[in-house]
């Protein structure tokens, strides 16, 4: 028996549908970015060595002078003061934190804040940004500084090997062998 050349189509596409994801996995953004709108990346996440290295420890977001900064996760504001003479906003997410400088808060230490809540305001600093504005944003997991962006599914796209277990070798374009480059060439 013969099948139809429609049905073989019509399997694969209910194959496909039916392997969607019906909810978001733990990879997917949870957070909203604090600067809206979505701002531009100045310098990305660099994480030390060890915990003495040097490294960027977070992201630096171009912003404004007197722009809204806001929660990125939902949390309680563990800290709003200044550290080292720049204004810092810290939220607490259970076992995370996010760090916010330099931000001018509206909040008090305590307070508890949704995704997207105003923290405070951008203010220029003598940071590596100077003479413009950009806010220095920090992720952590106890004392491990993670990448921000994974928050809002921006972070370094990492591409996996096809084969995880053996590694893959890279292999030289194929070359004839040497008995093709010694025959007499016809001049005519």
């Amino acid at each position: 028996m013969r099948l139809p050349p429609v049905l073989p189509l019509l399997l694969s596409a209910l194959l496909c549908l039916s392997a969607a994801p019906a909810l978001a996995g733990p990879d997917d953004p949870e957070g909203v970015w604090p600067l809206d709108p979505e701002p531009a990346v100045v310098r990305g996440f660099e994480p030390p060595a060890n915990p003495y290295a040097s490294g960027h420890r977070g992201v630096d977001l171009a912003g404004a002078p007197g722009q809204a900064v806001r929660a990125a996760l939902p949390g309680t504001v563990g800290f709003a003061g200044s550290i080292g003479g720049k204004p810092v906003v810290t939220v607490l997410h259970g076992g995370r934190r996010t760090t916010y400088e330099p931000v001018v808060a509206s909040v008090e230490r305590g307070r508890v804040v949704a995704a997207g809540d105003v923290l405070g305001r951008l203010v220029v600093t003598d940071g590596h940004c100077f003479p413009a504005a950009c806010l220095h944003w920090g992720l952590l997991r106890g004392e491990e500084y993670l990448d921000p962006l994974s928050l809002v599914g921006s972070g370094p796209v990492r591409l996996l090997p096809l084969w995880r277990d053996e590694p893959v070798l890279a292999r030289l374009p194929w070359t004839p062998p040497l008995e093709h480059w010694r025959r007499p060439v016809d001049l005519v």
